[in-house]
């Protein structure tokens, strides 16, 4: 069951169609006078089109943190108001949402999901010396764009990495083939670490077929697949790639479907992932997770609805923000940027949270074993595959 975009105790506001009235309950809340001036946080995602579904987790792990932060006194005496703001599943409309957030004056920027959205994000927020935080995004250029800008996941440099080293050393691939979303900057990413480092370790890449997410029919690139008949094939791409293993499965394929962090998304599952009878993803969490906080966490918000791996980065990427805040002890943006670089020891759901050199965060992944449409803990590796 998916829960509810809902108020509840934070004040969100949705940017999207037309400015809407925000009913706010905060100063309702014992603690907080009427005179008081919330902190306003913005959260970027996609509130509507393609990238909707997929991007539903993370909105909700936002939504989460807010409440539960207001709900414990809120920040430097200032309970945190939401501003929730569709990029409208497009990189212009997360330009535009930026520019939106900085023009509402917030103190923060939390997202996007899809890389391509978080990039244009990114742009705006540097320019305007706004500090962002990305949940999701692992396209590995996204830090590089300035020093306002930090992330809380891993990024393709390891994902891209550990996803080829499982193919070579676990399954014991010789041969990779790989589909690639041409309109998708993390795709394209992504799926050119895997290939260099598969390569590396002796693989071979029989082939790299090209598509765009939203296409209806797949059958071309279907037939090209069966032709090569890899071991492996690494499905490059979100939520369209549950699709596309499952034409590949029942086309007759044999190859072993391997997957990014995108197959986390529960519209995977939906649009075919539920039919995959054996592959492998990777991912930042694991609710099978025995760490103390992420067994807290699941005890908490479990049963509340859908907690993904995005769920819970979003949820831990607005507590690092508040605890840099805390730590600044002001809302000056650049008091709080620097305070990002100078956090160490931050105990997340995901794990330890601290921020290297380029603002990324030092992260471990885990591998998810599907079976019979059903996704399974298999294993983690530390932050070196």
């Amino acid at each position: 069951m998916k829960p509810e975009w809902k108020p509840a105790m934070s004040c969100i506001r949705h940017e999207g169609f037309a400015t809407l009235a925000c009913l706010c309950l905060l100063f309702l809340m014992p603690g907080f006078a009427a005179s008081v001036e919330p902190i306003k946080i913005g959260a970027i995602f996609a509130l509507s089109g393609k990238a909707k579904n997929s991007n539903h987790p993370a909105v909700f792990g936002v939504q989460m943190a807010v409440e539960e932060i207001n709900r414990g006194g809120g920040v430097l005496g200032s309970p945190l108001e939401l501003l929730l703001f569709d990029n409208e599943s497009t990189p212009i409309g997360s330009h535009l949402a930026a520019e939106k957030a900085a023009q509402a004056g917030v103190t923060g920027i939390i997202g996007a999901s899809w890389s391509s959205h978080s990039l244009a994000i990114a742009k705006v927020a540097q320019e305007r010396k706004i500090p962002m935080i990305s949940p999701v995004s692992t396209i590995p250029s996204l830090t590089a764009i300035g020093d306002y800008i930090f992330r809380v996941c891993y990024t393709d440099a390891l994902q891209g990495a550990i996803l080829a080293q499982f193919a070579a050393r676990e399954l014991q691939a010789k041969s990779a083939l790989v589909f690639v979303d041409i309109s998708s900057d993390f795709s394209l990413d992504v799926a050119k670490i895997f290939k260099t480092h598969f390569t590396y370790l002796g693989g071979t890449v029989s082939r790299e077929i090209e598509y765009k997410i939203g296409q209806s029919d797949y059958s071309s690139q279907i037939k090209q697949a069966l032709v090569e008949n890899a071991d492996v094939v690494f499905l490059a791409g979100y939520d369209e790639s549950g699709f596309i293993a499952a034409k590949l499965q029942e086309a007759g394929a044999k190859s072993i479907p391997i997957g990014s962090d995108g197959w986390d998304a529960e519209s995977f599952f939906t649009l075919g992932g539920n039919k995959i009878r054996h592959g492998y993803f990777i991912n930042h969490w694991s609710p099978a997770h025995k760490d103390p906080l992420s067994l807290a966490f699941m005890a908490k918000y479990g049963t509340e609805g859908e907690i993904k791996a995005s769920t819970v980065l979003a949820y831990d990427a607005v507590h690092i923000f508040v605890a840099a805040i805390r730590q600044a002890g002001s809302l000056d943006h650049d008091a709080i940027r620097r305070s990002l670089t100078e956090l160490r020891g931050f105990k997340g759901v995901t794990g330890d949270i601290a921020f290297d050199a380029r603002r990324d965060a030092l992260k471990g992944a885990c591998i998810i074993e599907i079976r019979d449409g059903i996704p399974r803990h298999q294993k983690c590796y530390d932050q070196q595959p």
